[in-house]
This record gives structure tokens, sequence and C-alpha cells, in this order.
């Protein structure tokens, strides 16, 4: 049996911690090992104890969740992010993501959500509430109708094709088959994608494909 993960909890409301914590500690492969009241303390108990997975409140006292979530993301690039917050917020869903999160869980379905959340970004995975597809939507229509122009594509057409079969998953293998291409033009493309978009590995470029909605959350 492969060992639970270690979670890091934080958040500034006792009572909250409390709750989260019978959520994740009633789940044989969640354990938490430490609880931080604010965004600072946050990064030091991350330091200290060394966790697989951190839960950072967004609003929080001295460092925010989103300023420690971008302080343990340099710090310890191995280390996977969940934000946990009251607010349904696009502006906060987007920084979350660019600040290293892996996911976004909204406490109001904490006891949906939070587990399965936790799960996927231990895989490797992103995890959206189901109400952000409602907000990009909104964000999408918005823009349609305010006439606001789409930023220039920083890649090639094939790039993109790339970007969006590696962010469903698909192996380099079955890009080649699927473009009618070779493996070592898929793996040249991949190269120069992360490159251009100055992404580390898989789960940067899925926030990124969703980002620009290349593939649905």
């Amino acid at each position: 049996m492969t060992a639970p993960t270690r979670v890091l909890l934080a958040d500034d409301h006792a009572l909250v911690r409390r709750g989260v914590r019978l959520i994740l500690d009633n789940e044989p492969d969640l354990t938490v090992v430490a609880e931080a009241g604010d965004g600072a303390e946050a990064v030091e108990a991350a330091r200290t104890h060394a966790p697989d997975l951190a839960i950072l409140d967004i609003a929080m006292p001295r460092l925010t969740g989103l300023q420690a979530a971008r302080e343990l993301a340099r710090r310890q690039p191995d280390l996977r992010i969940l934000m946990l917050t009251m607010y349904d917020n696009e502006q906060y869903f987007f920084e979350a993501l660019a600040a290293g999160a892996s996911g976004y869980v909204l406490k109001s379905v904490a006891d949906r959500d939070l587990v399965e959340a936790c799960r996927a970004a231990m895989r490797g995975e992103p995890f959206l509430y189901p109400g952000t597809v409602n907000t990009l939507i909104r964000s999408y229509l918005d823009r349609l109708r305010d006439g606001a122009d789409l930023p220039a594509k920083p890649i090639t057409d094939r790039e993109e094709e790339i970007l969006k079969l590696v962010a469903e998953g698909h192996t380099s293998k079955q890009i080649a088959d699927l473009l009618y291409i070779s493996v070592k033009t898929v793996e040249r493309h991949r190269a120069n994608l992360f490159q251009k978009l100055a992404l580390r590995d898989r789960l940067e470029l899925t926030r990124y494909a969703i980002r620009v909605g290349l593939i649905e959350p």
C-alpha cells in the first residue's frame, strides 16, 4: 500500500480547518500533517513538514493564499496546491492557476468536491469546480458582446494542435498517428511549446490550454 498523501491545511478560521480536517482524515489515502492560520505560517509549515499537498484559503492575513501559493511554487515546485475559497470569482480562479494551484474548490461544496480535488491534484490533473464552466462562458460572451479582440497567438497552428492533444492526455505516438507526422516531430513541437510559453510540465500546459479555450475545464 502507498503512504497517504500528506496534507497541509491553511485557513485563518479554526472552525473551517476543523471541518475540512474531518473530511480529509476520514479518507484512508489523505492525512493532515500540519495546519496554518495564515499564508506566512503555511509557507513555514510546508518547509518544516514537507507535505505532498497544500490546501490554502485565498483570504488570509499576512500572506494571502495566492501569495503563499506563488512562494510555495517557487520554493517547493513538486508540492501540489489547491485553493479553497468562498469566492466564485473568475479573477481569483485565473490568479490561482497562474500562482501554481492545481485546482480551485468552493467552501460551500467542499464536502462534495474537496476529496476528488485532492486526488486529482496528486495525479497531476487540474480540478475545476463545476461553476467554472459557466464563469468562462459568461466571460467569453461578454468579450464577444463588447467586440474585444482576442490576443495574437504566440504559437503556430500546428503547435496549437499538439498543445491541445497533449493537454487531453495523448501520448507522442498517439499524436503522431493522429496528425500523420513522426514522433520526433511531435517531440520537437512539444519542446518548442514549453520554451515559447515558459511552461514546466504537462499540468502547466493543461492550465494554459484551458485558459486559452483549447480544452474544456
